[in-house]
């Protein structure tokens, strides 16, 4: 009897398998593509790959002026296109040394928690997608728009709002606006609840969430994490807090900081919903503010050609996202000589690459979409 010996797969048990994810996928919110070694379904080693979205704006602001730079500036994260402009006027404003008026300042904030909540919404529907729950995604639209529907009245955009101008904001706002943008900030409200129970309260979304991806607070710091990621680590930070900018210092009886210290997806989910509940009341007390104010001017007058005088300034604010830094530098010029953009997203992605080694491949889409991030804000 011939006895005969047969190798299967060709030693492929002890070999890893490299697995390309991307450069497109569903849950990565643009294009990114993440490079894993895989040792059967567990990950060993993850590497993001981004850049398919690079544009080049730091070098494009080089060569616009002060006032079309805004149009650059609120394109690279497009959920949160209000606040990706005001910190370059924020920054213009103080080489300028310009005072807004009060109005345009209150109006600033109101517009800016709204586009958070904009921001988040996109972010509570389309995260239980990504795991399988399709409902959610359905109610966050309804609510995206009668916020929208508010925000493209006073703005004329839908997304690239181009409101923002250095001294204020492009012109007043539209008569009788406040009271729809208080009936669309109180409908949107009433229907919050939603979030809570069909997806807290869902067995399979906490059981794919709990203690999944954890983010320790040591690895937060050593990445430059922020925004709702790193406050769902323990974190506690947060700009519009503790270094109070617009009209922030005067609403600190209303803000509130969700942290968590778990650090795992359920977590990052739960700080993103509490933000947004805490959104919709900042937005009530702007209007409450708004409607005190007597009449009076939304921005400056400008001469016709802006320049800012020799020097630097660094302005950061808090994103939806988290932390966006603007580095202005001046010679003196009409246009920028330097703006350096410092995006939450970027930093934000760059923890993947500890944070997935360790868990089963079923398990990174879950993390991935845990990090909220958009992929414009990542390459800029």
């Amino acid at each position: 009897m011939t006895e005969t010996t047969v190798g299967i797969g060709g030693a492929a048990e002890s070999t890893d398998m490299v697995l390309n994810i991307g450069p497109q996928h569903p849950s990565t919110h643009g294009v990114l593509r993440l490079r894993l070694v895989l040792d059967g379904e567990r990950i060993q080693h993850a590497e993001p790959v981004i850049g398919y979205m690079h544009r080049g704006a730091e070098k494009l602001f080089e060569a616009r002026d002060y006032r079309q730079i805004i149009v650059l500036a609120n394109r690279h994260d497009w959920l949160s296109a209000f606040s990706n402009e005001l910190g370059v006027v924020l920054a213009v404003e103080r080489m300028l040394g310009m005072e807004v008026p009060e109005r345009a300042v209150w109006t600033r904030t109101l517009l800016a928690e709204l586009n958070r909540v904009l921001n988040h919404l996109m972010f509570l529907g389309s995260y239980p997608l990504e795991l399988g729950g399709i409902t959610p995604i359905f109610h966050a639209f309804r609510e995206r728009e009668d916020l929208q529907h508010v925000m493209e009245e006073v703005s004329g955009g839908r997304m690239h709002y181009m409101f923002n101008r250095v001294g204020g904001l492009k012109e007043d706002l539209p008569a009788g606006w406040l009271g729809r943008a208080r009936a669309a900030v109180a409908a949107t409200r009433s229907r919050m609840d939603v979030y809570d129970r069909l997806v807290l309260g869902n067995e399979i979304f906490r059981a794919r969430s709990r203690d999944v991806g954890v983010l320790p607070a040591e690895t937060v710091h050593a990445y430059g994490v922020s925004g709702p990621i790193a406050r769902a680590s323990g974190v506690d930070f947060d700009l519009r807090r503790d270094e109070p900018y617009l009209a922030y210092g005067e609403l600190g009886d209303v803000l509130r900081v969700a942290v968590r210290e778990e650090g795992d997806c359920l977590a990052r989910f739960e700080c993103l919903l509490d933000q947004t509940h805490n959104s919709l009341e900042l937005a009530e007390a702007c209007l409450d503010r708004l409607a005190e104010l007597p009449p009076g001017p939304i921005n400056q007058r400008l001469p016709k050609v802006l320049k800012a005088p020799e020097g630097h300034t660094y302005v950061w604010t808090e994103n939806p996202l988290g932390l966006n830094g603007y580095y202005l530098v001046s010679k003196g010029e009409k246009t920028p000589y330097r703006l350096k953009l410092r995006s939450a997203s970027y930093n934000n992605i760059q923890a993947l690459s500890e944070m997935l080694p360790g868990t089963l491949v079923p398990d990174m889409v879950a993390i991935l979409g845990s990090m909220f991030f958009v992929v414009g804000d990542i390459d800029k």
